[in-house]
């Protein structure tokens, strides 16, 4: 490697520097290849069970579940992960799966404070062409390619994102939401619920969707 190489790769950002730079960084490889296997397994033996819903307002007739006990369970075993990568030190607010079906569409849109920083987790996917993400920043269109196990971590509140029609047959996606710790939405851990893995109060899910992607 050429001084000149060394010298560059010095001067590189960090994943936290970069999504402290553009409130976005995509995350390769977050979760390993048996844990996204077991959960595209798991979410398809729900819909199997007719244990998911289809009322979700942002994609209408989309399966979907809000505070699900196994993703609930994978927002805390994340978190770490998650913290070392953007530099924050976090509170999980909830987890949100969908299973998307063709011709899915994902408005244009920001999240609500509960969604400070986000996860947005390709779970498993049929076929398995990219379905772009994409998120606007300083001005700027970036389209996310996630296979199964990779996420982009944003700023949810801060910057647009959206999708395109989806063009392939099933895509399952997990968001996992945090709020910084020393930060202004700290109010918002575990989405004003007591714990974890309990429904919100009066356990109307719809009304409290964030848009996730």
């Amino acid at each position: 490697m050429s001084a000149n190489q060394t010298e560059i790769d010095a001067r590189r950002p960090t994943e936290p520097e970069g999504f402290a730079l553009q409130g976005y960084v995509l995350l390769p490889g977050l979760l390993e290849p048996a844990l996204a296997d077991f959960f595209w397994s798991y979410v398809n033996v729900k819909l199997a069970s007719m244990l998911l819903t289809a009322h979700d307002r942002h994609v209408p007739n989309t399966p979907s579940s809000y505070g699900d006990a196994a993703f609930e369970g994978l927002l805390e075993y994340l978190r770490p992960r998650v913290e070392e990568r953007c530099g924050l030190r976090l509170l999980p607010t909830y987890s949100y799966f969908r299973l998307y079906k063709r011709g899915d569409v994902l408005k244009r849109h920001r999240d609500r404070a509960a969604c400070e920083i986000s996860v947005s987790l390709n779970i498993g996917q049929r076929p398995s062409d990219p379905w772009p993400l994409h998120v606007e920043s300083n001005g700027k269109s970036y389209g996310a390619l996630l296979a199964p196990g990779d996420a982009l971590l944003y700023r949810g509140v801060d910057f647009f994102h959206w999708r395109e029609a989806f063009q392939g047959d099933a895509l399952a996606q997990v968001f996992l939401h945090y709020v910084d710790r020393d930060g202004p939405h700290v109010s918002q851990k575990f989405d004003g619920r007591k714990t974890l893995m309990r429904p919100k109060h009066g356990d109307d899910t719809d009304r409290n969707q964030s848009r996730d992607v």
